[in-house]
């Protein structure tokens, strides 16, 4: 067992941790400081010298310290702020911190989690899930998620923001769930009946740098750096002098949430801008100490990370000079799949313009590997052949993707019923891991916007402007929606009630049955490439997809072309059998796609309708 896992388990925690005689031990890194005082609000109001361990630590036991009694830390007798490692802000980021409730009920003992494989993503924010927007209301269509077919909810950045409405990029209290969600007991209700309808949870979380309003963290420690610089404020310390606390704040922070809060995976934001030049890398010490507590567990826990960087090294084992992470966002396979559907040129989609990029994603993972980037100017990406479709995350939507368009359009907004077929077969029926995004099953119309509800007018002002600026690239010179506004925010909420309705009702069982069919053929979802074979033709703008194991075979074929095109169906020891056809009446498309079988020794032929996608199938006794 790894010794700051052990640390963790043995209590000695950072922030208020309750004991079993109502005792409260108080912990906190403050090197900045001389002297910290515990100020206890409320009846009791006192404030009580915390103990120095000389290495900047403070700590203290108080008895008859209550859940939920509120405190503040006074640093040299002069500000007060709330608990860096605070586990609830009831009042918000500028209010005390309270003392945990560390009892709950979980009936989730049998859980082992999900292998990484049989992981099907459905992200979602908190706030605009619901009208209520809490994690109790979230409770209430765990159901039809799990009717869907996913096998895993990943809920956007839920650490203390200011306001009520916010992605979660802003957050300043990285221990404590956003109070207007329900807090702390809430979430661990949301998993706790997740892992009972058999859904694990991913969490997003952000190690890369702490939203500007509310943040103290600096009053206590040298937990930022300005040696380097992150597009949203100061960079973390994660290799300077000081920064072995730093490490273990963040690390005990996955813990916390892993361990305390029964969360089966980390998505860890951005980790690109984790900036970390030492011969052991924070990412690689949080992969063995979560890894760790996984196998004293007994269950899975994955890291996932987000990077746009193309670096295979994030998700190779440290013994081939890895970070050890399970996986990896895959931003590329949306971009391929975007321009070429939507036609879109401008910005990051300026390099991504051909079906060949589309089957190199296929046969590697991802696009770029070494080779010129017109729009970073540079040579990009790693060589990533070698590693296991499903340490690839992919998708056609995302918070980011739809989010940070100016008008937050979805991909339904954009293009045609049929092409969102085709691209959500891409996804759910590659050998990758997908992901939906919210509302995305039943073409929700909502648009997900850039919404804050900061309190400083300056800021909100910089937030403005900042937005403004972050569209030049793609050539959108209007006005975007005000981040600030609580119409903003409104109009982004989806309307789950419309997956039962018309074309929305077809879509939503166009997903399902794919998420079916993506569970039930192993050749779909089998991790080796060996028995894979990639025909693109640039000719009918189509690519074809063979994927055997030993005992079977199944065909995809994807026509992105604007127009039916006829193909013949490569030869096999038997007879394609079509199990899916996005074009059929069914799932609200023209026609199903005409099937020309042949005499015996030919090679059959099929016209596919435009903007398809078909799935083929050789049974088990005629697959090679």
């Amino acid at each position: 067992m790894r010794a700051d896992y052990a640390d963790f388990l043995s209590g000695r925690r950072l922030g208020a941790t309750p004991g079993a005689t109502g005792r409260a031990r108080f912990s906190v890194w403050a090197p900045a400081a001389r002297r910290v005082e515990l100020h206890l609000h409320g009846a009791r109001e006192e404030f009580l010298d915390l103990s120095s361990g000389g290495d900047g630590l403070f700590s203290r036991e108080v008895p008859d310290v209550p859940p939920g009694a509120l405190y503040t830390y006074r640093l040299d007798g002069r500000r007060e702020f709330p608990d860096p490692a605070s586990r609830h802000q009831p009042r918000g980021v500028h209010g005390p911190s309270a003392v945990p409730d560390p009892d709950f009920a979980w009936t989730d003992a049998p859980w082992r989690g999900i292998p990484l494989a049989r992981l099907i993503l459905y992200e979602l924010h908190v706030g605009t899930f619901t009208p209520a927007g809490t994690f109790d209301a979230a409770i209430d269509r765990l159901d039809e998620l799990a009717e869907l077919g996913v096998t895993a909810i990943e809920l956007m950045p839920i650490a203390q923001f200011p306001g009520e409405r916010n992605w979660g990029y802003d957050g300043v209290f990285p221990f404590a769930a956003q109070a207007s969600y329900g807090g702390e007991p809430a979430l661990k209700r949301l998993v706790d009946a997740c892992h009972a309808r058999g859904l694990a949870v991913v969490l997003d979380v952000v190690y890369n740098h702490l939203g500007p309003e509310g943040n103290a963290l600096a009053a206590f420690g040298p937990y930022f750096t300005d040696r380097y610089r992150t597009p949203w404020g100061l960079a973390l310390n994660f290799d300077g002098p000081d920064s072995d606390p730093v490490r273990r704040f963040f690390i005990e922070n996955a813990l916390h949430w892993t361990v305390e809060c029964h969360v089966d995976a980390l998505r860890l934001d951005a980790v690109h801008a984790i900036f970390d030049c030492s011969a052991c890398p924070f990412l690689r010490e949080l992969a063995d100490v979560v890894h760790a507590a996984a196998e004293h567990l007994g269950r899975r826990i994955h890291l996932i990370a987000e990077s746009d960087l193309n670096d295979t090294r994030l998700v190779r084992s440290p013994r081939s000079f890895g970070f050890g992470l399970d996986a990896q966002w895959n931003d590329e396979y949306h971009h391929i799949i975007h321009a070429l559907l939507t036609g879109e040129r401008d910005g990051y989609y300026t390099d991504y313009d051909s079906l060949l990029q589309l089957a190199r994603a296929w046969r590697e993972g991802f696009i770029f590997t070494g080779q010129y980037h017109r729009h970073r100017r540079r040579r990009h990406g790693h060589p990533s052949a070698d590693i296991d479709p499903p340490r690839f995350v992919v998708f056609i939507q995302n918070h980011d993707q739809v989010g940070n368009r100016m008008r937050g359009e979805r991909l339904s907004a954009l293009v045609d019923l049929e092409s969102c077929k085709l691209a959500a077969a891409l996804v759910l029926l590659s050998p990758f891991t997908p992901l939906l995004f919210m509302g995305e099953e039943y073409a929700d119309p909502a648009p997900f916007l850039y919404f804050v509800s900061h309190g400083d007018p300056e800021l909100i002002d910089a937030v403005r402007k900042g937005r403004a600026g972050e569209f030049s690239s793609f050539g959108w010179r209007a006005e975007p929606p005000d981040p600030q506004s609580e119409q903003t925010f409104a109009r982004s909420r989806v309307t789950p009630a419309l997956r039962r309705q018309g074309p929305h009702a077809l879509l939503w069982a166009y997903y399902r049955e794919l998420i079916r069919l993506r569970k039930a053929l192993p050749a779909i979802t089998d991790p080796e490439r060996t028995g894979t074979e990639i025909l693109p033709d640039l000719e009918r703008d189509t690519l074809v997809v063979i994927r055997r194991t030993t005992r079977h075979a199944v065909l995809l074929l994807f026509n992105l072309a604007d127009a039916p095109r006829d193909l013949t169906l490569p030869p096999a020891t038997g007879a394609w059998r079509p199990l899916l056809d996005s074009a059929a009446a069914d799932w609200g498309g023209p026609g199903v796609a005409r099937l020309h079988f042949p005499a015996p020794g030919d090679r059959a032929a099929i016209t596919a309708a435009r903007r398809s996608a078909c799935l083929f199938e050789l049974q088990a006794k005629d697959a090679p």
